[in-house]
């Protein structure tokens, strides 16, 4: 007991330590924290907003209608013996491939809320679905900071594959749920209307992104408090110091250390890295796409807190996803004998994704979004008509 209390008390010193730190940081840099901040808040206008709102509500409505369960019945015998999951959660799956973070574990705590799939099933989703959109990977990732589409579509294949591995992995995980019990789970009683569904995907969306926006704000003034007092290079330098016989550069430490935190500021660490060999960077960026960083983890361990989810699963996939993606990248990056070399094609790429502005993505994104939707409403249009087609059969008898 006294040692628990011990460092309960240690716990508690560090951290009020770190705030005192921190708000000391506040008052003697105010413009750069503020600088940073506003940055900050550009990226959730521009990028994060537009692009995360239309799948957040059409995540919410494809449950809210039951839509999930109707499709789930047709994907049963490919996710039960693949990942041993309900048909059912294939929407998560789906949508965290093409949404980005947070889409996919938002939609699997939402899918056990509403009691579509078991506890345990629900926590071997949020292992694997949580993945990174494919705009992202290609165009920030593979154009913008590698300055090569091959290097985009090679992190996005070694992404998805370290994906896919993970939930082939955590389908061994037991839980406390019973996995039997997701064969009888009922199906959606007393479906809402379309207006009411709606009503409350988007405001239960505007409160998910509200709350994505301030992690985004919070981590990107937290990174520039640490780079300008120096705490970030000098824990690099010390890993540097430490790892050096792994070929650990203090550049490499401090890219590494970057991401973790932040994967967006991690990954635009790398833009350059002449220091860096190509294979290591590539393998860089894909263990930051599949780790996700801090900032994200608090977006989802937010949802998490309230559904009563253990979180343990999630970042023990989040992690073996980083570390699977950084180990396919290296190899695939070696294999291929890929080259990145510097034109000015690509310099006007990466010129292009710097313009880009809120209307732009906001297009883009409800583009993709109207294309899932319509790829549903045929699922959904197919499986009426089969049953109508089988109700007709049996009438006939």
């Amino acid at each position: 007991m006294t040692r628990i209390l011990r460092r309960r008390w240690l716990t508690d010193l560090l951290i009020g330590l770190a705030l005192a730190l921190a708000a000391a940081g506040l008052l003697v840099a105010p413009k750069t924290t503020s600088e940073a901040a506003r940055e900050g808040l550009y990226i959730c206008i521009d990028v994060i907003i537009p692009s995360l709102f239309p799948f957040f509500v059409l995540s919410s409505l494809t449950i809210e209608l039951g839509l999930a369960h109707r499709i789930g019945r047709v994907l049963e015998p490919v996710m039960r013996p693949l990942f041993k999951v309900s048909g059912a959660s294939a929407a998560a799956v789906v949508l965290g491939f093409i949404g980005g973070y947070p889409i996919g574990a938002r939609c699997a705590i939402s899918l056990y809320e509403k009691r579509q799939c078991t506890k345990a099933e629900a926590e071997r989703l949020l292992a694997f679905c949580n993945n990174s959109g494919p705009a992202f990977i290609l165009g920030a990732a593979g154009v913008g900071i590698l300055g090569s589409t091959r290097a985009g579509w090679l992190l996005f294949l070694t992404h998805t594959a370290a994906s896919v591995t993970v939930g082939v992995l955590f389908r061994f995980y037991k839980g406390k749920g019973n996995d039997s019990a997701s064969a009888r789970l009922p199906p959606p009683q007393r479906l809402p209307s379309l207006s009411d569904a709606f009503t409350r995907s988007v405001k239960s969306s505007f409160a998910s992104v509200f709350y994505i926006s301030s992690f985004v704000i919070f981590f990107t003034a937290a990174i520039r408090l640490l780079y300008t007092s120096g705490i970030l290079p000098t824990v690099a330098n010390g890993l540097s110091v430490i790892f050096e016989p792994l070929g650990l550069s203090k550049e490499s430490a401090q890219n590494l250390l970057t991401g973790l935190i932040e994967i967006t500021s991690g990954l635009f660490s790398l833009q350059g890295g002449a220091a860096v060999k190509l294979a290591g960077r590539m393998a860089m960026a894909a263990f930051m796409l599949g780790w996700a960083g801090l900032s994200v983890h608090c977006q989802v361990l937010s949802f998490i807190g309230q559904s009563g989810l253990s979180p343990r699963t999630y970042i023990a996939g989040k992690l073996l996803h980083g570390a699977l993606s950084a180990v396919y990248a290296f190899l695939l990056t070696n294999l291929v004998g890929l080259e990145v070399p510097v034109t000015e094609t690509i310099a006007e790429q990466v010129e292009t994704i710097a313009r880009l502005r809120f209307w732009d993505t906001l297009a883009a994104a409800l583009s993709v979004t109207l294309v899932a939707a319509l790829a549903m409403l045929l699922i959904l249009g197919r499986l009426l008509w089969r049953r109508g087609k089988r109700h007709t059969g049996q009438g006939r008898r």
